[in-house]
């Protein structure tokens, strides 16, 4: 499947969202990647063009950024590059954990691995928000508040496609 494909899906396909935990992980982790390399092209492109006001915070800042030179757009990219693929990873990995809580409420077979693919994908939605609502400047809060809601949202409706435990079933 290709990344265009599991992009449309993931909008307003659970059932194929569901079904997504059987892809490869290494597909899955490309296509995370792939939204990592985005946010982290916005956020360089925001700090080159003077967007960010970073080295505004302090003086010592400042000066250590006049002495560095251009040296400072390889190590911001770097830097901008590592805390993505910290915040999504720990993001999918966190929204994994609760999609177990709620698929074991919902007496649904629920195994982490295939969660966390499932919750890889399904963050489609929810890192678009995020990025929209960082160049809009809402409230951090309520940002992480509502695409917290909307990524559970998604998670919960794949769940509905999940196949039900054997204690459910039996009953």
């Amino acid at each position: 499947m290709k990344f265009h494909q599991l992009f449309l899906a993931a909008w307003h396909e659970p059932k194929k969202l569901a079904a997504f935990r059987l892809l490869p992980i290494g597909r899955v982790i490309r296509y995370a990647f792939l939204f990592i390399v985005v946010m982290t092209l916005i956020s360089f492109t925001r700090f080159s063009l003077g967007d960010a006001e970073l080295f505004e915070a302090s003086t010592e800042l400042n000066e250590y950024s006049k002495t560095i030179g251009g040296l400072i757009y390889p190590i911001a990219f770097l830097f901008q590059f590592v805390i993505a693929t910290f915040y999504v990873f720990v993001r999918i990995s966190i929204f994994a954990t609760i999609a177990i809580w709620i698929g074991n409420l919902m007496g649904r077979r629920t195994e982490y691995r295939h969660l966390w693919r499932t919750t890889a994908i399904s963050m489609t939605v929810p890192l678009l928000l995020t990025i929209i609502f960082d160049f809009l400047q809402v409230n951090e809060t309520w940002s992480i508040l509502l695409t917290s809601i909307i990524h559970i949202g998604y998670l919960t409706n794949a769940l509905k496609y999940y196949p039900k435990s054997a204690k459910k079933a039996a009953k």
